[in-house]
């Protein structure tokens, strides 16, 4: 895939935790479950990431990493328009990772910003590893690797993005040269008709000479519309067209994601670690229950009492899941006390419900024929060896590491 194809490519991953709960669901893969219809996507298994901090306790890391696929796939993460795979079955990311730690100043990775923040955070467990330290730059191998332009982040990834760029920036700066790298791209516009290599030369120079980004974006089109072109091909005259050398590893976009308004049970974020959660799997009394029991507005202490929907867990529920006329039912049966606290917790037992049940009938078939999971894995294992395998290709030849 070419640099100006790789705007169509998503890439995204999430540590092995287990089973996924409704915070999962309505932060991260109901986003997926568009990207998929809108672009090519790789959705990985990070469980080399889940080692960084829980390199102790690898006993559970398959049991978390099927249950977790499972839950994907009972979602609706269609394995025939993305391609789910796990990170260490695909050995090419720790070569990526290896080299570019050969060019990645020790500064870049001290400064991210959850670099200080997780060792703060995390007092239980010895995090001055090389692997903690870096983390983010696998994270960067993981997205250069598939070439993604885009990758969904929320506001506090946007930094390992950032970080992404810049090391794709100087790989290119230090790779892309070509020796005879103005003789190959004037070889390549060559091969291009009269009237596109005319158009080309305008746009470089429109670009080099002006700082035109309308006609940056004008040559990124007329070279993807090049059929005639090999992939090597356009990326020698991206690279060309942008003044510097071939692009071997694009530099992505942050996708930003909108933050999930998926509450916990206590009114926190929805996290295990806050134990508030409500799993996709979560049994339906149970459900019934956690949602029965649930804190209210404190100054609701009688039935007769007035409360205000603000102070209430059970209203953020309400936001995420009942419709305008519920809600204003809601709010005013709570405000004038004219609804106690169990009906109107009763909408949002049954919205909850309602969502999980065909989530739960998917699931329960995933559990009866764990060899269809593991199918699944394997081919999207296969999609992104494929594609891992051309981008490191182009690595080695660029390093000087593909020997003859």
């Amino acid at each position: 895939m070419s640099s100006t194809d790789s705007s169509q490519r998503v890439l995204s991953g999430m540590r092995p935790t287990g089973k996924l709960h409704l915070g999962h669901y309505h932060g991260v893969l109901k986003n997926w479950i568009n990207l998929q219809n809108q672009h090519e996507c790789y959705f990985f298994v990070a469980d080399w990431h889940a080692l960084t901090t829980h390199y102790d306790d690898p006993r559970i890391l398959e049991k978390n990493v099927y249950d977790m696929v499972i839950d994907w796939l009972a979602v609706g993460v269609d394995p025939q328009k993305a391609a789910m795979f796990i990170q260490s079955q695909i050995p090419e990311h720790a070569e990526l990772h290896l080299l570019l730690s050969m060019i990645t100043p020790l500064g870049w990775l001290e400064r991210v910003p959850s670099f200080k923040d997780q060792q703060d955070k995390i007092k239980d467990k010895d995090l001055q590893t090389y692997g903690f330290l870096g983390y983010p730059l696998l994270q960067s191998a993981d997205i250069l690797m598939y070439k993604a332009g885009a990758v969904p982040v929320g506001a506090d990834q946007v930094a390992h993005v950032e970080i992404t760029r810049e090391i794709a920036r100087r790989f290119n700066h230090m790779f892309g040269k070509e020796p005879d790298f103005e003789e190959r791209a004037q070889t390549v516009i060559r091969k291009m008709s009269k009237q596109a290599s005319k158009q080309y030369k305008s746009l470089c120079k429109a670009y080099q000479e002006q700082g035109s980004q309308e006609a940056l974006e004008s040559g990124r089109e007329l070279l993807s519309a090049q059929q005639n072109l090999s992939t090597s091909d356009r990326e020698r005259l991206q690279g060309y067209l942008e003044g510097s050398g071939k692009i071997i590893l694009v530099e992505p976009q942050a996708l930003l994601t909108p933050a999930s308004k998926m509450p916990g049970l206590d009114g926190q974020k929805m996290s295990k670690s806050y134990n508030n959660t409500i799993a996709l799997r979560e049994p339906i009394d149970e459900i019934s229950k956690k949602i029965s029991k649930m804190p209210t507005d404190p100054a609701r202490v009688r039935l007769t009492d007035p409360g205000e929907p603000k102070n209430c867990p059970v209203w953020q529920l309400h936001e995420v899941y009942s419709d305008a006329a519920t809600q204003q039912w809601a709010e005013q049966g709570c405000r004038s006390a004219g609804i106690g606290c169990l009906e109107c917790k009763r909408p949002v037992i049954d919205a909850v419900v309602a969502e999980l049940e065909p989530i739960q009938v998917r699931a329960s078939e995933y559990e009866k024929n764990p060899d269809a999971v593991k199918a699944v894995i394997a081919a999207g294992n296969d999609a992104a060896r494929a594609t891992a395998a051309q981008t490191m290709d182009d690595v080695r030849q660029a390093m000087g590491l593909k020997y003859r």
